[in-house]
C-alpha cells in the first residue's frame, strides 16, 4: 500500500509538472533566445525587441492583443493553438496587427528577421 502510495504521488507530480511545460507562458519567459528585452512596458503597452535567427524557435506563448513591426525581411512558420502551421513571408517595413493568441514559431529563412512587437494591455473603465 505504501508503494502504491509513493508511485501515485510521484506520477501526479510529474503530470503537473509536465503540465506547466505545455500551458503556454510569457514570450519573454518562453522564448529569451527570440524575445531580446522588453524596451517599455506601462500600463497601455510593452513593446518587445525580437531577433529570430536562422532556425530559432520561440516555443508555446501567449500574447494579448498585438502588433508587429518587421524591420527586416524574414520567414517565420507559426502555428497558432489548434490550428495547422502557416509560412509567413515578412518584409521590412511592414506591420501586422495579430489578435491575442497562443502559438509558436520557427524562423525557416535564411536570415535573421528583427521586428518590434507591441503588445496592448486592457485598459481600465472609469
Amino acid at each position: 500500500m505504501k508503494t502504491f502510495k509513493m508511485i501515485s504521488i510521484s506520477l501526479l507530480g510529474l503530470f503537473l509538472a509536465l503540465s506547466a511545460n505545455v500551458r503556454a507562458q510569457d514570450p519573454i519567459t518562453a522564448a529569451p533566445n527570440v524575445y531580446k528585452k522588453v524596451i517599455l512596458d506601462n500600463d497601455k503597452v510593452r513593446v518587445m525587441q525580437v531577433e529570430f535567427a536562422p532556425g530559432d524557435v520561440a516555443p508555446w506563448h501567449s500574447h494579448p492583443d498585438h502588433f508587429a513591426y518587421a524591420l527586416t525581411d524574414g520567414k517565420l512558420e507559426i502555428t497558432d493553438k489548434d490550428k495547422s502551421p502557416v509560412v509567413a513571408e515578412i518584409k521590412a517595413g511592414e506591420a501586422l496587427f495579430l489578435n491575442a493568441t497562443t502559438h509558436m514559431a520557427k524562423n525557416i529563412g535564411e536570415t535573421t528577421l528583427k521586428m518590434v512587437v507591441t503588445e496592448l494591455k486592457a485598459t481600465k473603465k472609469n
